[in-house]
């Protein structure tokens, strides 16, 4: 078969993909990658041998390198083997490595230069930070730990190719070493499909990779799901790896006390970023749930411009109009166009749920009109919001008004949202049915009911 090679305008040209399996990126498709699967624990206190034959050592871990610029492959490379000399943990390059195979290390040289282990920046010691550890299956939508993990030789190099979440390896591992040799190859997920979790601290201040393709395929109550199954630590990774609006979004799905302990855990600054990007009913709703202490921690490590916000919502009692309502309107004059709301919202496409509606107002601020999306879409660009102001008119209460009042007018006046007007009748916020169904349904109810809904 004929070798391509692939053109990529940061990284180079890297080598082709042997065949059809390969090239989809998953390297379990090769059946000679899965005849020849490594297992790790397999090879921990196992001999080293050097090329005479005579034992040097014994396995203590694999390193391999997660580095950025391994960001095209999907399978990191071994850089090299711990081994203990003595009482000395030594360091054996990939480079002076002849053979790995079911429990067996083979030197290429009879004579090796053993160094201390120091790690570089990007490597990681498998058995030591990934082994028994938490990752996330992105295929399977779940949070799995390590009960082995495998490897193989892959394009001429030693890779961490996939790993074994089976219960039969892991009691395989605490019983003889002689059982611990071969992986469970109908178990073993490919490591394509996973997303390493772990602090900077175990990988010399590296980010590791990110599955972008993967991750960002996940509905945000997927990635809560994740996050509530995860440590502490791997959790502060997984909000870390994803963008701040995933990330917000992530957390807004997540049950009230989940979202408490995950912003209590959380260092400040990460916290209040996190609360500075959610949707500020939700993010009100977030900070009612904690000390006093604790709000104003948070309130003032945001903007100020969202912090006066936040603090201004926090003022509405929760069982009360204001404090149900959220404050994200678009506010528009009798004399913009309908491009140019277009525009507008167009900008705003990260709030879209709660933008039903434009609300219209005069040089006053006071309240006109409320015109839904559906009738900016059907209208001509050209077109003044003022020819667009008619009944029916939009149906208001004022930030004291009881939920149980909201949910009637609601429902009385068949609307998909009710806005929130001061005495001045200047718009305050808008109430989507939601937000009355998260008033007055239990949390626990309407955790189960929505969270994975249909999209």
């Amino acid at each position: 078969m004929t070798e391509r090679t692939y053109a990529h305008p940061r990284w180079g040209r890297l080598r082709s993909l042997r065949d059809r399996g390969l090239r989809s990126g998953r390297a379990l498709a090769l059946r000679s990658v899965r005849e020849a699967l490594v297992s790790l624990a397999g090879l921990i206190g196992r001999p080293v041998s050097n090329q005479a034959g005579d034992e040097v050592g014994r396995v203590v871990d694999v390193v391999v390198n997660f580095s950025p610029d391994t960001e095209l492959e999907p399978y990191p490379p071994a850089t090299g083997l711990i081994i203990r000399v003595g009482r000395r943990r030594s360091w054996v390059p990939a480079s002076q490595i002849a053979h790995v195979a079911h429990g067996e290390v083979r030197l290429a040289s009879a004579r090796v230069d053993l160094r201390e282990f120091e790690p570089r920046d990007g490597e990681m010691q498998l058995a030591a930070s990934v082994l028994d550890h938490q990752l996330i299956d992105v295929d399977g939508r779940r949070v799995i730990r390590a009960a082995d993990l495998v490897l193989a030789q892959l394009r001429g190099e030693l890779r961490l190719v996939g790993v074994d979440v089976s219960t039969t390896s892991l009691l395989r591992r605490l019983g003889p070493a002689r059982l611990r040799v071969r992986p469970t190859p109908e178990r073993v997920i490919d490591w394509a499909a996973i997303q390493p979790l772990a602090d900077a601290d175990r990988i010399g201040g590296v980010r590791l990779r990110t599955s972008g393709r993967a991750l960002s395929a996940l509905r945000p109550g997927e990635l809560a799901d994740l996050l509530e199954e995860l440590g502490r630590s791997e959790r502060q990774h997984l909000l870390d790896t994803l963008d701040p609006e995933a990330a917000a979004d992530a957390v807004e799905e997540m049950h009230d006390d989940d979202v408490h302990r995950l912003l209590r855990d959380a260092p400040p600054e990460t916290a209040a970023e996190l609360l500075a990007q959610m949707e500020p009913d939700e993010a009100v709703d977030a900070l009612r749930d904690m000390t006093a202490a604790e709000r104003a921690r948070l309130l003032d490590a945001m903007p100020t411009d969202v912090s006066a916000r936040l603090a201004r919502l926090l003022g509405y009692d929760e069982d009360r109009a204001g404090g149900v309502m959220t404050s994200t309107l678009v506010q528009c004059a009798e004399h913009d166009t309908v491009a140019q709301v277009t525009e507008r919202l167009r900008d705003l496409a990260a709030h879209a749920v709660d933008l039903s509606a434009i609300v219209v107002v005069d040089p006053q601020g006071r309240l006109l009109d409320d015109v839904t999306v559906l009738e900016l879409l059907l209208a001509d660009r050209d077109r003044r919001l003022s020819e667009l102001i008619g009944p029916p008119w939009p149906v208001t209460v004022s930030p004291d008004t009881p939920v149980s009042e909201v949910a009637v007018a609601l429902i009385a006046n068949r609307s998909a949202s009710i806005l929130v007007v001061d005495e001045d009748g200047r718009p305050l916020g808008r109430i989507l049915a939601d937000d009355i169904v998260d008033a007055l349904v239990s949390d626990k109810t309407r955790f189960q009911l929505f969270r994975h809904a249909p999209a």
